[in-house]
């Protein structure tokens, strides 16, 4: 019995074990244009069949965490886990503290009191919004007019400052498709991420969702990088997406770290789907000209609050007061 026998033999086994085998296209034509093609028959352990037995016992191929499911586009058998699980990493608190960022972990620190000040109004939008289903107040958009201003120190932080929080579990989303700041001031690689669910039917966000050590904190990569990312960002998808975020759990927070507002299309496109928008303002770089466009690029959005980063003039007497 030749291989190809061995095969049809295999997958008329399979439908007999309730295994659905696609029925070859009505041209005639399989993957590579070749007449008949016999689908292939991959095992999602990586362990293929043995067809040089004649007697392959009627037994359905699982993997260590799923059920087989039929590819009707390849047509290979592959696994799809029954329970998704997001993979945990573990980030370096000393590195990030020396740069800056998590520093909110610390007790009674400057920086600390100054992002529970930030955090305040946002958290206050977000439960009277919840109370009277409007809009969509979980999803908070930190972004700046240009580059350099702080914006993703300013997310992180704020991220971390929301995770201590009683009650609130926070997603921080690298939204900034273009440079994907986020993972690399975390020191972490880039990886499927937004993007990738947005394009890619065949995931859920917890497939690329990064559990981190922190507790109740989770990131959200951009993802891999697209020259219609800003088409992506405004499509139906992302809308649906976006409401599955601010509705999936009660007490998450959800903040993108976004692009520049006055040198890219993602910010505004982005801001217009968002329920907050924290502006970080440079002290003494930003000019007036270039806070008005970019407060005129985020006025689709119902909650606009700026923030000045990098102020010179006033000092902190909060260590002396605990000292």
């Amino acid at each position: 019995m030749n291989i190809i026998e061995l095969a049809s033999q295999r997958l008329q086994e399979l439908s007999r074990t309730g295994v659905q085998v696609p029925a070859p296209h009505s041209d005639g034509c399989h993957a590579g244009g070749r007449m008949g093609t016999v689908p292939h028959v991959q095992v999602p352990d990586g362990t293929a069949p043995d067809l040089s037995n004649e007697k392959i016992q009627n037994q359905e191929f699982v993997g260590s965490n799923g059920r087989l499911q039929m590819d009707s586009v390849s047509h290979t058998i592959r696994s799809r886990p029954s329970g998704r699980h997001s993979e945990t990493v573990t980030l370096d608190f000393d590195l990030l503290e020396e740069a800056g960022v998590l520093a909110s972990t610390k007790v009674r620190s400057t920086i600390a009191e100054e992002f529970r000040h930030i955090k305040r109004p946002l958290l206050d939008n977000v439960r009277k919004g919840r109370s009277s289903h409007n809009g969509r107040p979980a999803l908070i958009m930190v972004t700046s007019a240009l580059p350099g201003e702080g914006k993703t120190f300013f997310a992180l932080n704020l991220a971390v400052s929301m995770a201590i929080e009683i009650d609130t579990s926070v997603l921080l989303v690298d939204g900034d498709v273009v440079r994907c700041n986020l993972m690399r001031s975390l020191g972490l690689q880039a990886r499927k991420g937004l993007l990738d669910v947005l394009t890619n039917p065949s995931l859920d966000v917890a497939d690329v969702m990064l559990k981190t050590n922190i507790p109740r904190l989770s990131l959200l990569p951009a993802g891999t990088s697209n020259t219609r990312s800003t088409e992506i960002l405004a499509s139906e998808a992302m809308s649906n997406f976006l409401d599955e975020l601010a509705n999936r759990y009660r007490d998450r927070v959800v903040i993108f770290d976004s692009t520049p507002l006055l040198l890219t299309s993602e910010a505004k496109v982005l801001a217009a789907k968002m329920g907050q928008v924290l502006v970080v303002v440079e002290e003494s770089r930003t000019s007036y000209s270039d806070l008005q466009k970019a407060f005129a690029a985020v006025e689709s959005c119902p909650t606009v609050m700026s923030v000045l980063n990098k102020d010179r003039s006033t000092t902190s007497n909060y260590a002396s007061y605990y000292a």
